[in-house]
């Protein structure tokens, strides 16, 4: 009746094991009780878990960024652990634990942290950017979220019922395949990555059609924020290389479950160099995906705590466009060693490179930003320039992967550039992006002394923690080691672990931080709206703004609409407001996401009539929402002025026509 599921899937093999499955079951426990002694349930589900505003799906993401990025670190920590302390004696990590570790921590930094990261300031801010009051698809919004959520319980409950992947976070046949994993862990990942990439795929989808079609009148491409120009490239990338990821990931599956030997069994036609193409055919991308927005937004910060437009306007939208077209047809530079020939080889090889000369421009754009104007380095713009040290480093070490000798392609040197490239690039970025429009989302800034703290102790603790990765992999010490018996590596390994001690010092900064400003929220208030004196169009509202955002759509005339309304000492009539209708709540997102959990899980363990039900749930979630997908709330004009008048910084509502 249970299928493969017995008393045996509880983590008795590891007492560390059965202390992260107590902590996970302990915490949502604590949560649930701490709610329900609230008395929240009901407003939690009315104003957030049904909400089709795309500000608290955004603010929802970012929350789920933030708890996985607790359980990332954590994960990273004991690999640190285990590979400083593993010299001779065996470490305290069994090789099956440790593999299973290093898995998850890669699955949830890449599906689970970046992306609901990435996704979350896309639905924040985007739609704010360029004027219009909603997405173009609310319902899609909702369902990718609740999509990417129930993948990330999958990794969750893994921890607690059975086992995780312990064929990395690239699940490379025949690794990943039933002969060499014959229990759940590889269909775990297989599931959420599923599950998390359909969300994906949609969210993409819904911002592309967003920022093509939703833009406030006069707006034209040419005169869109650069971060919005990072969102449109972003959702370009995501609807060309996560097909590729379904695909394979659903080609696997059917390999471990049916035998068809896609990618498995030579003997069956399988050819595991099909796997590994279609993998970075979206691994590649994937890398810019989360770059990108993080560039969009430096060029926010930069052009904002420089007090000046940004130098270069058009070469950094070319830029970014450039990177986006190069991202897409270099991914071979993943697998030189695989045997594709030497052609293919030179080829890749050669275009590698080419990706370096947009993303030199873009950083000599911002630099010159900030020598022509008065730098305020607040904590945003610490970040910023955080970036712009360590990437280099990351950029330069990958020169030497443009070439094919596999002298470092296996080894900790990949390991440090990989890091080097994401945490500096993106994470940093999302960071950045997470301290300046924060007020824009709660009306109250962020307290500045605990965010610089935990600025320093994440860019101390990511140069210890991989710039020893460096020195090892030139020593040839290879990657995913659990354990070693060379004295010289041990104290580099050392003090990497070091480092991501300060690493996890910088989230519980960041977590005192959001505590102390709560507390403070009076004083850290801003009123006006706009605490930095910022160019873009979210700030022309409220901080927090309405859940139409605009009252009356604003007409754009130039590059940064919001800093020109400011300069404008004209008299305004006052706006006339009309009806707005916006789209009411709906419980098929979140319906979508928990019927999906328990048809993942069924099928997981075959637990069949489970997998029927939740199947048939799916099906239902979908189809009621085609009943009411035109139904939306209508918000009366004396509503909207009532609204308005009652709100900080309505001012700035005058400057716009009405729709």
């Amino acid at each position: 009746m249970l299928g493969k599921l017995t008393i045996d899937a509880l983590p008795f093999y590891s007492g560390i094991a059965m202390a992260g499955a107590l902590t996970v079951v302990c915490v949502a426990l604590g949560v649930v009780a701490f709610i329900t002694r609230l008395g929240r349930w009901r407003y939690l589900w009315t104003e957030w878990l049904t909400s089709l505003d795309h500000k608290k799906i955004g603010i929802m993401y970012v929350t789920l960024a933030l708890v996985m990025l607790v359980r990332g670190v954590i994960d990273a920590l004991l690999i640190r652990t285990q590979q400083a302390f593993a010299f001779e004696p065996n470490g305290y990590l069994p090789p099956d634990h440790f593999d299973q570790i290093f898995t998850s921590h890669a699955t949830i930094m890449m599906f689970f942290v970046a992306m609901p990261f990435v996704l979350g300031l896309l639905n924040i801010v985007v739609p704010q950017q360029i004027g219009a009051r909603r997405v173009a698809f609310p319902f899609m919004n909702s369902a990718g979220l609740w999509l990417t959520v129930s993948g990330a319980g999958l990794v969750m409950i893994s921890l607690v019922i059975g086992k995780f992947s312990t064929a990395y976070w690239t699940a490379y046949p025949p690794q990943s395949g039933v002969q060499f994993n014959p229990g759940v862990g590889v269909d775990y990942w297989i599931w959420a990555v599923l599950l998390s990439s359909v969300g994906s795929l949609l969210t993409g989808i819904n911002f592309l059609v967003t920022i093509v079609k939703r833009r406030a009148p006069g707006m034209r491409l040419m005169m869109m924020p650069l971060f919005t120009w990072a969102a449109l490239c972003t959702s370009i990338l995501i609807i060309f290389a996560y097909p590729a990821l379904i695909v394979a990931a659903t080609l696997l599956g059917l390999d471990r479950q049916l035998g068809m030997h896609f990618f498995t069994g030579l003997q069956g036609g399988g050819n595991v160099a099909n796997y590994v193409s279609l993998f970075w055919i979206w691994g590649h991308p994937h890398v810019y995906i989360l770059i990108l927005p993080a560039f969009g937004i430096y060029s926010e910060v930069v052009a904002t705590f420089s007090g000046r437009k940004l130098s270069g306007y058009a070469p950094l939208i070319y830029s970014t466009a450039a990177i986006t077209v190069l991202s897409l047809v270099v991914w071979l530079h993943h697998f030189f060693t695989l045997g594709s020939g030497a052609d293919v080889n030179a080829f890749f090889g050669s275009a590698a490179p080419l990706i370096a000369v947009p993303t030199i421009v873009t950083i000599a754009a911002w630099l010159l930003t900030m020598y022509r104007g008065r730098v305020q380095f607040s904590v945003p713009m610490l970040f910023t320039l955080g970036f712009i040290v360590t990437f280099l480093v990351g950029g330069i070490s990958g020169f030497l992967f443009a070439v094919a000798p596999a002298s470092i392609h296996d080894t900790t040197f990949r390991v440090a550039h990989f890091h080097n490239l994401l945490i500096p690039g993106a994470l940093f970025g999302y960071f950045a992006g997470y301290q300046y429009w924060f007020p824009k989302a709660f009306g109250f800034r962020l307290d500045e002394k605990w965010g610089r703290r935990a600025f320093w102790c994440w860019i101390v603790g990511f140069c210890l923690a991989f710039m020893p990765l460096y020195v090892l992999g030139l020593m040839g010490m290879p990657q995913r080691l659990n354990r070693t018996n060379v004295a010289d590596w041990q104290p580099y390994l050392i003090l990497a672990q070091c480092g991501v001690l300060f690493i996890l010092c910088g989230i519980v900064f960041l977590a005192v931080q959001i505590a102390v400003s709560i507390r403070d929220r009076a004083m850290l208030a801003v009123p006006g709206g706009d605490p930095w004196n910022a160019r873009t169009l979210e700030w022309a509202t409220a901080s927090p703004p309405a859940a139409y955002n605009f009252a009356v759509v604003p007409e754009v005339h130039g590059i940064d609409p919001w800093w020109t309304m400011k300069q404008e000492t004209a008299n305004h009539e006052r706006p006339r407001f009309r009806d707005i209708v916006m789209p009411g709540n709906s419980s098929a997102g979140i319906a979508l996401g928990a019927t999906s959990f328990v048809f993942a899980f069924a099928m997981i363990w075959q637990i069949w009539w489970l997998a029927a039900i939740g199947g048939l749930s799916v099906f239902a979630a979908v189809l009621s929402q085609t009943f009411h997908d035109r139904v939306g709330r209508r918000i009366p004009a004396s509503e909207v002025e009532a609204i308005e008048s009652r709100r900080a910084g309505s001012d700035a509502l005058a400057v716009g026509v009405p729709t």
